[in-house]
């Protein structure tokens, strides 16, 4: 296949404006921030980034306008390799602006987060042309008429889909998931939608015959996966210290998406996968942690799964 990009993203991108306290605030409570910073964050949009540090050649569409946070947005991913010149342009767009509430006790975050202006490719808008020029497609719950469309056109060039599901789903949603051929999903929302509480039988009731790969994944507790249906597999957590765990699970997403374009198995993109949001963890934001591929390869040397970084 001769393609532009390794990977093309359509979903959603968000600014994160992070406020780090001591811990959660209870009701009724005041208490000082003891740290803040903006990033750029969006389930599609760190995935891409991810990609891109890992070596992959990652394109993003969507609709943008000409305000602060839509600048700010084309250029943090412009800095980090990605192209953006499928980006379409409306004058009242927007990206998802996110305040997150980071729990410096646990590294656990808490996201509020604005849907005001947040504007999705038109299914009409995403031609053939388009998905063409990608080897592996991403797409994610918060562009579902465009990502469905752009499925579509992916599978009938025999181009693979990896999707990235999240909370607040509707039958919408659904209906993308059944196009998605490397489901990733957390385990909550997995559990929810099959209607079981074991994650091997939550894996079972998502794979199938008809998808490549279904991956569950649970935090500190590892990820299930099955290709293609075959027997469930598990991979143990890698340990390490956290401190901020906003964007992990799209630096999964995007660090398995990297490894399926360059041509490598499912087990081995898992494994790279939980080792770049294991990284990415350590370091406080959603993207500043995200390693690159050697970071990623130096770790997987000198580290067992669920044994403790040191």
């Amino acid at each position: 296949m001769n393609a532009h990009w390794d990977i093309l993203g359509i979903g959603a991108v968000a600014v994160d404006d992070l406020l780090y306290v001591a811990r959660y605030p209870q009701p009724d409570s005041k208490l000082p921030v003891l740290a803040k910073r903006r990033e750029g964050g969006g389930l599609t949009a760190t995935a891409l980034v991810a990609a891109s540090r890992l070596g992959a050649r990652a394109a993003y569409a969507t609709v943008l306008g000409n305000d602060e946070l839509s600048r700010f947005s084309i250029e943090e991913l412009e800095r980090e390799g990605v192209d953006c010149t499928s980006i379409q342009r409306e004058p009242e767009a927007r990206p998802f602006h996110s305040t997150i509430i980071v729990d410096q006790a646990t590294g656990s975050r808490t996201i509020l987060y604005s849907a005001e202006g947040v504007t999705s490719l038109r299914p009409a808008e995403v031609t053939e042309t388009l998905i063409s020029g990608c080897r592996v497609l991403f797409v994610d719950n918060r562009a579902i008429e465009a990502g469905v469309r752009a499925a579509e056109l992916a599978h009938s060039r025999g181009i693979p889909v990896v999707g990235d599901i999240e909370p607040e789903i509707g039958p919408e949603a659904l209906d993308l998931m059944r196009h998605i051929d490397h489901l990733i999903i957390g385990i909550e929302l997995a559990g929810q939608v099959t209607g079981e509480s074991r994650p091997e039988r939550i894996v079972g009731a998502l794979a199938g015959s008809e998808r490549a790969c279904c991956v569950v994944t649970a935090g500190e507790q590892g990820c299930w996966y099955s290709e293609w249906g075959r027997a469930v597999e598990y991979l143990p957590a890698f340990r390490v210290q956290v401190v901020d765990t906003t964007g992990c699970g799209d630096v999964f997403h995007g660090a398995y998406a990297a490894c399926l374009a360059q041509g490598e198995s499912v087990a081995a993109a898992i494994r790279v996968a939980a080792v770049a949001a294991a990284l990415k963890a350590t370091q406080p934001g959603g993207r500043t942690g995200i390693p690159n591929r050697a970071a990623v390869d130096d770790f997987l040397v000198k580290h067992k799964p669920g044994s403790p970084a040191r």
